[in-house]
């Protein structure tokens, strides 16, 4: 296996919308979870996408992580890996996009790296540096509330430089608008100014292959899903990869019982909750009572095994911010997240355990914590149910699983899901 693009995502969710934009683009794309075994064979891929569950651990474990992934890769052929961040570029000052910007960069013996979280189709756009939320900038709109790295700065020259070792620059929209050659002259000159990292605007979707263009030759790049599909485009504009017609299919059905798993508290995935109570039995967990014990748990389960029978059930962990932000004061903001993702990942392999092949996950930090849990490595990317969210189906042809970032999809986000998991 020889690959034509490296991915490391710090989240699963990320990884999955990742996928499917490479995938979208005729990239003939696998992701892991985790870093492979040296033995795993994935003959006839383009691209693989490393799942890692780091953007919300301690910056030097990240770091580490996402090394030993680049190992991986750059050992399998990778001659440019893109560092996967979400979109809304949530990451404290203490790192993590930052510090492993940095590594990767160190390690690949790069002069600079372009980073940009920009993907209009999203409503995600950079413009002077600033990040925007449609029309309104980031630390604006209600995603600058994520409950472990909350955003209150939109100017994403400045928050990278809280975070790096070395100074950061500003390739602007004028010089985007130019073309690669534009943008590769600027970014060697903020190299040779000393900076590291260099903040691209985007705007309009042709940015985006633009700077995939100018970026496809240096070996590392950070960027959410947008950047993926310029690198995508540029690799099938150079002749380096053969566009493939469709996604490899899935396999036969799964078939089974199906179950969906909330934990995000976005105000989307509250919204696709409350849509779902009219088609599915939906079982709202105390999250209270979650951290008191096993009992919410396991009520919750024994709840979903007298109905998984007759049909889907959703279970959720969601709150309102003012809610959470309330269960943090009491408990502390880490102590509160990761049991909630525990008792979750639990109830998703009891729900397993009970016959459960059809998976709805939202949120990306529920949705590492249920995949870890059931010990998956690796999927097929298959159709699209919403922008950035693919129907995932393990290598082994067992199960169907949706791994949504909280703020993807419609309100009827849960039903269309499964629909399409069969």
């Amino acid at each position: 296996m020889s690959l034509a693009l490296g991915c490391i995502a710090d989240d699963y969710t990320g990884a999955s919308d990742l996928a499917n934009t490479l995938t979208r683009a005729g990239l003939r794309t696998v992701q892991t979870i985790g870093v492979p075994g040296p033995d795993l064979d994935l003959p006839g891929i383009d691209a693989v996408v490393v799942s890692l569950k780091s953007r919300s651990i301690p910056a030097d474990q990240a770091v580490a992580r996402a090394r030993e992934a680049d190992a991986w890769l750059r050992a399998r052929g990778a001659g440019h890996v893109l560092f996967k961040v979400c979109s809304t570029f949530d990451s404290t000052d203490a790192g993590n996009i930052g510090p492993v910007t940095d590594a990767l960069r160190a390690d690949a013996g790069a002069t600079i790296a372009l980073v940009t979280p920009a993907f209009p189709e999203t409503g995600r756009t950079v413009f002077q540096g600033h990040l925007f939320v449609g029309a309104v900038p980031l630390h604006e709109s209600p995603l600058k509330d994520h409950p472990l790295n909350p955003m209150r700065d939109s100017n994403l020259v400045r928050v990278l430089a809280r975070q790096s070792r070395h100074p950061v620059g500003l390739v602007d929209l004028a010089t985007v608008a130019k073309g690669p050659a534009s943008v590769r002259a600027r970014l060697d000159a903020l190299a040779a100014e000393g900076k590291g990292a260099a903040i691209a605007d985007a705007v309009f979707d042709a940015d985006l292959a633009v700077l995939g263009a100018a970026c496809l030759s240096d070996p590392v790049s950070t960027g959410a899903s947008g950047l993926g599909l310029g690198l995508a485009q540029a690799l099938v504009a150079s002749g380096r990869v053969q566009a493939a017609s469709a996604a490899e299919g899935l396999g036969a059905p799964v078939g089974g019982p199906a179950a969906c798993l909330a934990g995000s508290c976005s105000q989307a995935t509250l919204g696709q909750i409350a849509m779902a109570e009219a088609v599915m039995p939906v079982r709202r967990l105390d999250p209270e009572r979650l951290l008191a014990g096993p009992e919410e748990a396991q009520d919750a389960l024994a709840w979903a095994a007298e109905r998984i029978g007759s049909g889907p059930v959703l279970i959720a962990s969601s709150a309102s911010p003012e809610a959470v932000t309330v269960l943090q004061a009491r408990h502390g903001r880490e102590a509160a997240g990761h049991a909630i993702e525990a008792a979750l990942a639990g109830i998703a392999e009891g729900l397993v355990a009970r016959g459960v092949r059809r998976l709805v996950v939202a949120g990306g930090e529920t949705s590492g914590a249920v995949v870890d849990a059931l010990g998956l490595t690796a999927f097929r990317v298959g159709p699209e149910i919403a922008p950035g969210v693919p129907v995932l189906g393990t290598v082994r042809g067992d199960m169907r699983l949706a791994l949504k970032s909280g703020n993807f999809g419609g309100p009827t986000f849960f039903s269309d899901a499964l629909a399409l998991m069969q």
